[in-house]
């Protein structure tokens, strides 16, 4: 069994944003899709996953935009699991048209016992006949943000809605993108040079909280901090 998963798709009207290109928002939709159909064929779907009692967690993404299709274009997505290390494991992502490479990323994913919270070993998940063959998309680390961001500028606040709550009863992956998304203008947002874009989920948001976004210079990046009403991070993200 490889461990490579690939298909192809059209660049559609409901995926691609005001500049008739395939958003940065639904970029980590796709992905995330994308890892979710994978896992099906690998036994460790959604389905699957509960019936174990077991959850899967998204700690880290990030992605490298190169140069993101416009609309009816056709490209090729594709997903590969690194080897598990500990309790945290690696999940890769590509996005082409033909050779060209438009876009890489990487997720990091952990495994929850829903009943105790406890960490669950993704080695323990995988078929023994998958062969873990295909090499990461880079080699770099997550990036370390410091949680401080005391005299940041206020970009403005958010109150999560119904919409951005997925099947977990909590804020979809994506759409703490979106609310990036959603503080900028569309000239302002569509002027950012949206090179590289990391997020690192902190806690877990519901309907009806209330976020305040924060942002900061950090050299060539952009750095971001979602605090809830109590203080606590609930998302860091850096753009390049």
């Amino acid at each position: 069994m490889e461990n490579i998963y690939s298909r192809e798709l059209t660049i559609l009207p409901s995926m691609a944003d005001s500049s008739a290109r395939l958003g940065v928002t639904e970029t980590f939709a796709l992905f995330m899709d994308i890892a979710s159909e994978h896992a099906e064929t690998l036994g460790s779907g959604l389905a699957a996953m509960n019936r174990r009692g077991l959850f899967w967690l998204t700690v880290k993404t990030r992605i490298r935009f190169y140069r993101r299709p416009g609309l009816m274009e056709k490209v090729t997505v594709s997903t590969w699991p690194e080897t598990p290390s500990g309790f945290r494991c690696n999940r890769d992502y590509t996005l082409r048209k033909g050779e060209e490479l438009l876009a890489a990323g990487k997720t990091e994913w952990a495994i929850l016992e829903v009943k105790t919270g406890k960490m669950f070993s993704p080695a323990e998940i995988y078929p023994p006949e998958l062969l873990l063959l295909e090499p990461p998309v880079w080699e770099d680390r997550f990036t370390r943000m410091d949680l401080d961001f005391t005299g940041a500028e206020e970009l403005g606040r958010y109150t999560v809605a119904s919409a951005d709550i997925d099947l977990g009863g909590h804020m979809n992956n994506a759409a703490y993108v979106g609310m990036l998304e959603r503080l900028y203008s569309t000239k302002d947002w569509n002027a950012l040079p949206m090179r590289e874009l990391e997020v690192i989920f902190r806690s877990s948001c519901y309907e009806g909280e209330n976020l305040t976004v924060l942002r900061r210079e950090a050299g060539e990046a952009a750095e971001y901090c979602a605090l809830k009403e109590d203080g606590k991070p609930a998302l860091l993200a850096r753009m390049l």
